[in-house]
């Protein structure tokens, strides 16, 4: 028998040198076995190396791979073998197996040290023996409990039972404490977090009425007070709180400070009566009986405020009977925002005028009927079409659309509003290929409406190309796309919010002429009179 650790012996050299070996028969036994431990920690390069040997195995050799991970061994691997999973061993079958151990090493050790090592193995006997020999070597001759927890870092049982019964009472300072006092005698967060877990898990089974045999943290005998605690604290309480330890849990394992993310799932944990209060104002309101204010903890200070709600209840008038005045016999059972408690009559009174409001309301809106929005859309634009905006009604579009379409669109010669409702765009000869991409009937459909939400009516898109000669008459640089882009820069844009005036055209310098005394002649650049126009009555 010949056992291999396949994390340590990986490579492709070590398989090459067991592939030279498979092939010398045995001197003493009939055949020779390679036990391959944690198998999945071989390379590819490794695997495919033993394939070959799999595939036509001597008749004197034999095989067994081990691995906790089977999902990671390759499928080429798994089809040439025989699996077996085994499941993990009874805590009762590893106590007996370490009490035989401790017996053989005439040792002794204190009530609840085996029963805590093999519920720490998690079925695993290998690991409980491990963990057996570490504390025979570190006691002298007799193992306590104390010894375990220091060694594996984990908190007594009592310092659980001290956190869940603080998150009980909503008192955060003394769970606080009781988990402090826990690191000081050497637990480990991260594993108080877990041990926190596993025994809300314990609690919840215990409350589901479910055997002591399939409890994680504590014996079959600890099956009563668990169940206490569960009832105690409502089964919603226990989800919740197993939610929080969980995702903390999965925190911790990337965080640098895994103390302060333990103290925050802490403090959430006492948080959680807030929960059950929430749950019972939906059942109350439900049935249409008044609510009590939540009880209040001092949690700061460590002492109790709090105000019983039968007290508070009986002191305070309740607001049923106006509210059925108003809202009826029949609607006051069902709509109940009665609050009883410490200024809980202010705040019913200003619902019952909300209330008496919105009935009011109603019934003055009764017989009205509802406008139709297509008719409102059409009569109320957000922004009606002009001839003035259509282009920049038409760049908001495109961007709306955004993407290659947006660029596409963009490169438009002009914009022209037909009849109220029709969009016609168009585009040079040589930017054919944009106004072919827009015209495909997804993209298209997608500019229209983006036009819709911005007009608020429908629009038809009309996609077209200039012609030859217009295109000559228009010229590369001019036109309404020259004048759009100018508008574009902040400078202009801001010039003519400052002077009140409008571009209403955009030349070229050598084609900046001006009519003098019958004759043309060039005309410098001034700033004064650069395209701009005072706004005539037609504009304002």
């Amino acid at each position: 028998v010949i056992e291999i650790d396949g994390a340590s012996n990986r490579g492709i050299e070590e398989i090459r040198q067991l592939r030279q070996n498979v092939v010398i028969r045995p001197s003493r036994g009939r055949h020779k076995i390679y036990i391959i431990d944690e198998v999945h920690m071989l390379t590819k390069e490794a695997f495919n190396a033993l394939l070959k040997t799999l595939e036509e195995p001597p008749e004197h050799v034999k095989f067994i791979f081990c691995t906790t991970e089977p999902n990671k061994v390759p499928v080429t691997i798994l089809s040439r073998c025989q699996r077996f999973d085994f499941s993990g061993i009874e805590t009762q079958a590893i106590i007996a197996r370490l009490q035989q151990i401790v017996e053989a090493e005439g040792a002794s050790v204190e009530a609840g040290v085996l029963e805590l090592l093999a519920r720490r193995a998690a079925g695993s006997m290998r690991d409980a023996q491990s963990l057996l020999e570490q504390l025979l070597s570190f006691a002298a001759d007799k193992i306590a409990l104390a010894d375990v927890l220091e060694l594996l870092g984990m908190a007594r049982a009592e310092v659980l039972k001290a956190i869940l019964k603080a998150a009980m009472e909503g008192d955060a300072a003394q769970a606080l404490a009781a988990f402090h006092q826990a690191l000081k005698d050497g637990a480990d967060p991260a594993l108080l977090i877990e041990q926190l877990l596993a025994y809300h898990r314990d609690c919840m089974v215990a409350t589901l009425g479910c055997p002591g045999e399939i409890l994680l943290s504590v014996g079959p005998g600890e099956l009563p007070a668990l169940a206490e605690i569960g009832n105690n604290l409502g089964l919603p309480r226990l989800l919740a709180g197993m939610q929080i330890l969980d995702h903390t849990l999965a925190r911790m394992r990337l965080a640098t400070h895994d103390r302060i993310l333990a103290e925050l799932a802490i403090i959430r944990l006492c948080r959680l009566s807030e929960l059950t209060y929430v749950a019972k104002l939906i059942d109350s309101l439900r049935e249409g009986k008044p609510v009590a204010r939540p009880e209040t903890v001092a949690s700061t200070r460590g002492e109790s405020q709090r105000q019983p709600a039968a007290n508070v209840s009986s002191s305070q008038p309740s607001l049923t009977g106006e509210l059925a005045e108003v809202l009826g016999k029949e609607d006051a059972g069902r709509r109940q925002p009665a609050v009883a408690g410490p200024h809980g009559v202010g705040r019913g009174t200003r619902a019952i005028e909300q209330v008496k409001a919105e009935l009011q309301v109603r019934k003055r809106d009764e017989g009205v009927p509802a406008p139709d929005w297509r008719k409102t859309s059409e009569r109320g634009l957000e922004e009606p079409l002009t001839p003035e905006n259509v282009s920049s009604i038409w760049v908001k579009a495109a961007e709306s659309v955004g993407g290659l379409a947006a660029d596409q669109a963009k490169q438009f010669a002009r914009v022209e509003v037909s009849g109220g409702h029709r969009v016609i765009v168009t585009f040079r000869r040589d930017k054919a290929f944009c106004k072919d991409y827009c015209s495909h009937p997804e993209i298209k459909t997608r500019f229209e409406q983006a036009l819709r939400s911005i007009t608020g009516a429908k629009v038809d898109l009309e996609l077209t190309v200039t012609d030859a000669g217009e295109q000559q008459k228009t010229g590369p640089g001019t036109g309404e796309r020259l004048l759009f882009d100018i508008l574009q820069e902040p400078f202009v844009r801001k010039t003519a919010e400052i002077f009140g005036a409008r571009p209403v055209a955009v030349l070229p310098p050598e084609e900046r002429k001006v009519a003098t005394g019958g004759a043309e002649t060039e005309k410098e650049p001034t700033g004064e009179d650069d395209g701009f126009s005072e706004p005539d009555d037609e504009d304002l």
